[in-house]
């Protein structure tokens, strides 16, 4: 039988593994095992079949869905939180992970090699109508989704069942946004990418002071929100005390932005590119297509560099490797809790699911990313492209508050604690 400790109230609680772990439950041994095992066997095989870097990212994407899992660190609820309520805990949690990011990835992109001697480029993206849409699309798609792109996959690994809905429409999505990129980057109006530190005079050390600028100015911002709407404190979640707890119970936000940031920097310095997630999914999407007959490998995206990755093991690809660690990783951090367990669908959030899927993983590609590779990635490497994101899918996220009931979906009200 479960044991439960340290329970504490939370007020209008409607995030299902947020509801879940109001209590901790007895850790779950034989999933805690099999995760184990699963990604054991991973291992194995990436050291007897590819380099070396590909086994160092399986622990990386392990540590990665671990951290999100712990600390529920996420996109999509601090966005909603933003706007909905006006609290801006998260949100200062994201500027915390950000000023962290940049200050590693400064030294990093200047000196410009990665731990085995390749080459090392941030994410720097073009700026133009598809970056907009996308970022819009991305937006309104991860409120109805239930989970951003990273979201996505811890919440699969905890075992959310609707977030398997959203999972598959955002591969199907990303796999349409791919077919339809070239006329959204080749007819439409864009500028060249735009780095705040080679675009500009002010080098890398000037821009990681201009970002520090700009990140202080937006935690100022949401403190002055938070004041005036009076919004509510982020309710707290029950967790174990002391080293405990790095294995059980939630972790604090700013450990958790800490972590990512330092990952992130980790994954640059490993395979020469920040962290990423939505190209595997058109990756894996495109292959089942070719699978299943359709010529994916005359489509504009597939051109290029792009090309050997539709050709080779998807156990080749880095970004797959990341995607499979951050599963299995939050599905150990959950047995770790007692917290796996399947949840319910019903008609309106599997509509919403479908829906979301298929906008974040249309937006994304359109976009040059999603949370993780334009909005993280992009302000850590310094592209105006990624703020631009943020912005976008904010807007986004307020359209999508009015539309979430139209599924059943909640919306939260000027006293709820959880979003």
């Amino acid at each position: 039988m479960n044991t439960m400790t340290r329970v504490q109230p939370v007020n209008d609680t409607k995030d299902p593994i947020l509801r879940d772990s109001l209590a901790l439950n007895a850790p779950q041994k034989i999933l805690i095992a099999g995760g184990a095992i699963a990604g054991l066997i991973l291992l194995i095989y990436l050291l007897d079949t590819q380099h070396i870097s590909q086994s160092l990212l399986l622990g990386i994407g392990l540590l990665l869905g671990y951290t999100l899992f712990h600390a529920r660190f996420g996109f999509t609820s601090a966005f909603r939180r933003m706007m909905a309520v006006g609290n801006g805990q998260a949100m200062r949690s994201h500027m915390l992970m950000l000023a962290v990011a940049v200050t590693l990835f400064a030294p990093i992109l200047a000196y410009g090699t990665t731990f085995f001697g390749g080459p090392v480029a941030g994410y720097v993206a073009p700026l133009g109508v598809s970056l907009v849409v996308g970022a819009f699309v991305f937006g309104i798609g991860m409120q109805l989704g239930g989970g951003c792109a990273s979201g996505t996959l811890y919440a699969v690994g905890g075992g959310r069942s609707v977030m398997f809905i959203t999972f598959i429409f955002f591969i199907v999505g990303a796999t349409i946004g791919a077919y339809h990129l070239p006329f959204w980057t080749e007819e439409m109006p864009a500028y060249a990418p735009y780095s705040l530190a080679t675009s500009t005079g002010f080098g890398y050390t000037g821009a990681w002071l201009l970002s520090l600028a700009v990140f202080g100015i937006i935690a100022w911002v949401t403190l002055v929100v938070e004041k005036k709407k009076n919004a509510p404190k982020m309710a707290p979640v029950p967790s174990e005390s002391g080293w405990k707890r790095i294995f059980r119970g939630s972790w604090p936000l700013f450990a958790a932005a800490i972590v990512l940031a330092l990952l992130n920097a980790l994954t640059l310095l490993t395979r020469g590119q920040p962290w990423g997630i939505t190209s595997a999914f058109t990756l894996w999407g495109s292959k089942i297509a070719s699978g299943l007959g359709v010529d994916v490998a005359s489509w504009g995206y597939w051109q290029g560099a792009n090309a050997a990755a539709l050709n080779t093991s998807v156990f080749a690809d880095s970004t797959t490797v990341l995607n499979i660690g951050i599963i299995i990783g939050a599905f150990i951090a959950s047995a770790a809790g007692g917290l796996f367990k399947f949840t319910q669908i019903t008609v309106g959030n599997f509509a919403a699911s479908v829906i979301g899927g298929l906008m974040m993983g249309y937006g994304a590609r359109l976009a040059f990313g999603c949370n993780i590779g334009a909005y993280f990635g992009g302000i850590a490497s310094f592209s105006l492209h990624g703020y631009i994101w943020g912005i976008l899918a904010m807007a986004g996220t307020f359209l999508a508050l009015y539309m979430r009931p139209l599924f059943g979906l909640s919306v939260p009200k000027s006293n709820d604690s959880v979003c």
